[in-house]
């Protein structure tokens, strides 16, 4: 399946929509509900056991990726702000919380991801840090654009997801 070129066109979350998936452990999309499936314009056949990054909108940092899997891995949550690309190549930006999936030994089984309508001016000054982000992967790469990021961390004394948290409101 080809990916979508990005239009420019927005679609906004409703206050009251979660959008709800479930990956294996490998990211392939095992569950999704009916917001998630109108938002992104994929069918349920054309989601399910395809890579979660289906809808990973190009203006994405992978070095935001890169902390998430890390995090996720760890069994330790997330909250990222995310731009996705619906299939129509129109966008729609979220506040997204992830956890792994345990069974009952503790192992992880799979990634669980929530997301909500983010704070409009959280995505304004998220636009800018990820704009750099971008910029400095192209010259130094994915870790060229983490210690980017985890100094402005450092300096701001926060961790990613309090800073995010604290953007959100």
């Amino acid at each position: 399946m080809s990916r979508p070129l990005s239009s420019g066109r927005e679609i906004t979350i409703e206050p009251h929509e979660f959008i709800i998936s479930k990956t294996d452990t490998n990211g392939r999309i095992t569950y999704c509900n009916e917001i998630f499936i109108n938002i992104s314009g994929y069918s349920e056949k054309e989601l399910l056991g395809k890579a979660h990054n289906l809808v990973r909108h190009p203006d994405m940092p992978k070095g935001i990726f890169k902390l998430l899997w890390q995090k996720i891995q760890a069994k330790e949550e997330i909250f990222a702000y995310v731009k996705n690309l619906s299939k129509d190549g129109s966008h729609y930006w979220v506040f997204a919380n992830v956890t792994a999936s345990l069974d009952t030994l503790g192992n992880v089984i799979g990634y669980y991801s929530v997301r909500i309508k983010p704070n409009q001016q959280a995505i304004e000054s998220i636009s800018t840090l990820y704009r750099e982000m971008i910029q400095i992967e192209q010259r130094e790469g994915v870790d060229g654009s983490m210690r980017y990021l985890n100094t402005l961390l450092d300096e701001k004394g926060v961790c990613y997801d309090a800073f995010v948290i604290a953007l959100q409101g």
